[in-house]
């Protein structure tokens, strides 16, 4: 049978408010009362029921993570480290998958799934700021990327504009002037590619290069083919670049493979760039140089500031900017 909390109660010598205040951590106990309390309950081996304490306090203890596209190595890994932030919070976590569609989004926000969890952390594809709930009674809410900005939300993404810069003049130190950005979007949803553009044309015009508008490759997508595709663009149009930042892995991944179809060495030939440090690249031939967001302190702020929104805080919104770092390999030693 289960220890109650009577039972603890009646060997410790205490009453059962006594033990409920001890294992909730109620500060006003004794240090005698609480070791004597704590004792019982190790030598009884006393589990709190936390399903019915989350019940009591008019909670789940399930908060969610909404990522476009769980395929996208990058989302499945911050959805590992968003994972273990949670689980130090004693907080169950719910993976769902938008696959970028506005309606989906909303109705994780503020549709009849948002009362069945304490929080959520959502990465928006299409979702505007007027689509998100703001009142008291709405979902606590945490912002991932940079999809949107407002001061009511809390808001955690690198500086990708920063991010971006450096992956050029990564390559631009190297000797190499011809450089290619791969990866512009004309969608609506293209936010994180504009501001790695900029980024880029930042580092060329540091360098006094003027950008050739003729290496500046849009993709429909950020995905292998994408990237296999638009080097195939560059190669062909007979003047190839010297050096590719493509804007995210996977779009590296494709340049790669499409360099090696046509015989170019890399990097002696065309030297390759990416952004996410996703564990693949430590895998591709060459192995991929890559700019790594800090993966466990975005979901590490993430999860506490949506924690202190949980618990009743309702301060303007914070912008946390993690930090970055390159991670340098072979394809642009």
């Amino acid at each position: 049978m289960s220890v109650r909390l009577k039972d603890v109660a009646v060997r410790a010598g205490v009453s059962i408010r006594t033990v409920s205040n001890v294992v909730n951590d109620y500060p006003y106990v004794r240090a005698e009362t609480r070791a004597r309390v704590q004792a019982a309950i190790d030598e009884l081996g006393y589990r709190p029921n936390l399903t019915a304490r989350q019940l009591r306090r008019g909670r789940t203890g399930m908060i969610a993570l909404a990522v476009p596209d769980l395929t996208i190595p990058y989302f499945g890994e911050l959805a590992g480290h968003v994972l273990m932030a949670a689980e130090r919070h004693g907080l169950t976590l719910l993976i769902e998958q938008t696959a970028g569609s506005r309606e989906r989004e909303v109705m994780l926000a503020q549709g009849p799934r948002a009362k069945s969890i304490d929080g959520l952390l959502l990465s928006p594809l299409a979702a505007d700021v007027e689509d998100l709930p703001t009142g008291s009674e709405s979902v606590p809410l945490v912002l991932l990327g940079e999809r949107i900005y407002d001061p009511r939300f809390d808001h955690v993404a690198i500086d990708n504009v920063a991010a971006a810069e450096a992956a050029t003049r990564h390559l631009l130190e190297s000797g190499r002037r011809r450089v290619a950005a791969v990866g512009v979007a004309s969608s609506a949803r293209s936010t994180m590619a504009d501001l790695r553009l900029r980024g880029y044309r930042q580092a060329m015009d540091g360098y006094g290069l003027t950008v050739d508008e003729r290496l500046v490759v849009r993709t429909t997508w950020f995905r292998r083919p994408d990237g296999y595709v638009a080097t195939k663009q560059l190669l062909e149009s007979g003047e190839p670049p010297e050096a590719m930042f493509c804007f995210n892995d996977l779009i590296a991944h494709g340049a790669l493979r499409a360099l090696s179809e046509a015989g170019l060495r890399c990097p002696e030939d065309v030297a390759v760039i990416g952004i996410d440090d996703i564990e693949e690249n430590r895998y591709t031939v060459p192995s991929l140089t890559s700019i790594a967001p800090d993966k466990s302190k975005i979901a590490h702020h993430a999860v506490e500031l949506l924690v202190r929104r949980i618990g009743g805080e309702r301060p303007d919104g914070v912008d946390y900017t993690p930090g970055f770092s390159l991670s340098v390999r072979e394809s642009a030693p």
